[in-house]
């Protein structure tokens, strides 16, 4: 594996006597692997983080609330929450259920008040000492994503699952078409390009440079739709992993999967896809509740029920990086509130145990320097003030860890649910104690 420990902090080491950048000392240190395992410097870094896809939007000049990001970064930090998985930005935004506004609006044009609010985001999380993994794509339509890239290369009006005309399966026949499309791809390697080749206007680094940015991801939730698309799907993941070992190589490179629920719930295509050596480390998502385990009719039933799946799906997945010796991260997992409420009031009893089961796993595999080496629960909203009754997301509204093209609250751990925070905090105490601001 390319991302050796020594050579990449001799790099580092050498990178800071160079002095030629104002900000270089107050870089994080560099994310490296070895044996399977992530490391910080010379120690191994294991870590409770968030998803925190909005953190460029308030991040902004002009159209952010950088007070806010502020004191949510800070919170994190409190928490010992210095992983964050980040959107680089959103593409169109023109559909309903779409965050609005786009860093990418039309095809190579680029808002440039959503790309000073990326580097402003960087640099304020450069001096907290925390990680941000960035994904450059979304195989979903709720931030435009590959469906937009086939909008503007003329294939037609994007099959919106969220308007009555269209379904789901109309989504999936439509948005596939993206790895066969060469001008979509093309187009999203021209963006690729142009988001590693930045320098951070705050810092002066290249984003190439700053080892706050832990790992470039190809997508969020990147998949094969069906078995046509798996020679497609292996052929543009290819493409792009090599691209991005191209541009960045001192920059760890993930995927974005789900997991085997990303291949058509095959675990063979997972492994195979996960074991070229340009792939740094393997990721998994869990979502209980869309996946059928967690029923609000019998909540404490299914919870468990939910947990007992979890540990499999984990155990499973865990088994293929040990396999190919690399580090897995829980990227992704969420948890209604009870009766799946958007009310604040609302219990979290049900999502703190939920989350402690997972922390339970990432503490043993932290104690047993396993595989296993991370978990970004979805999503963190910090002080979003969200309309309890309506839910849809509108234009003005604030942004929460939920997306627009889900109900407002779902998901979020907001600022007042402390039991949650406190869970958290009682975790990385253990596994990243350092992270954890005294």
């Amino acid at each position: 594996m390319k991302r050796i420990f020594f050579l990449a902090l001799a790099s580092a080491i050498f990178l800071a006597s160079c002095g030629s950048v104002k900000d270089v000392e107050n870089r994080p240190a560099p994310i490296t692997i070895k044996d399977g395992i992530f490391y910080k410097g010379s120690e191994p870094y294991y870590f409770v983080g968030a998803n925190y896809w909005y953190g460029p939007l308030i991040g902004a000049r002009n159209i952010g609330d950088r007070e806010r990001l502020i004191k949510e970064l800070d919170l994190m930090k409190s928490h010992g929450i210095d992983n964050l998985r980040i959107l680089v930005g959103a593409e169109g935004g023109t559909q309903d259920f779409q965050v609005k506004p786009a860093l990418q609006p039309k095809q190579g044009e680029y808002n440039d008040d959503l790309l000073d609010g990326l580097d402003f985001l960087l640099a304020e999380m450069a001096k907290r000492d925390m990680y941000a993994v960035l994904y450059l794509n979304n195989n979903w339509i709720w931030s435009g994503g590959m469906s937009a890239y086939l909008e503007w290369n003329g294939y037609g009006e994007v099959a919106n699952p969220f308007l009555e005309k269209y379904s789901w399966e109309d989504y999936f026949q439509y948005t596939q078409q993206f790895h066969t499309c060469t001008p979509c791809r093309e187009a999203f390697m021209d963006h690729v390009k142009f988001i590693i080749g930045r320098t951070n206007e705050y810092t002066g680094l290249k984003y190439t440079d700053d080892t706050t940015i832990m790992s470039w991801q190809v997508a969020n939730e990147p998949r094969i739709f069906t078995e046509e698309d798996r020679e497609p799907f292996r052929d543009w993941l290819a493409e792009v992993v090599d691209l991005l070992d191209q541009l960045d190589p001192n920059t760890l490179v993930s995927t974005g999967a789900e997991g085997k629920a990303s291949y058509l719930q095959d675990l063979n295509e997972f492994e195979s896809l996960h074991s070229s050596p340009k792939i740094d480390y393997l990721t998994a998502h869990m979502w209980p509740k869309n996946w059928g385990w967690y029923d609000i009719e019998d909540e404490k039933g299914s919870l468990q029920v939910s947990i007992n799946n979890a540990y499999d799906y984990i155990n499973e997945h865990v088994e293929v990086a040990q396999k190919l010796n690399k580090p897995i991260v829980l990227s992704e997992f969420g948890f209604p509130r009870e009766k799946e409420s958007l009310a604040l009031s609302a219990s979290v009893e049900n999502r703190d145990e939920f989350y402690q089961a997972l922390f339970q796993k990432l503490k043993e595999s932290y104690e047993n320097k396993g595989q296993l080496a991370g978990a970004n629960f979805w999503g963190f909203g910090g002080f979003a003030r969200t309309d309890q009754k309506r839910g849809k997301w509108e234009i003005g509204d604030d942004f929460s860890g939920d997306p627009p093209q889900e109900p407002q609250g779902l998901n979020t751990v907001f600022a007042q649910d402390e039991s949650t925070l406190q869970l958290i905090k009682k975790y990385n105490e253990i596994i990243n104690p350092e992270a954890v601001q005294k």
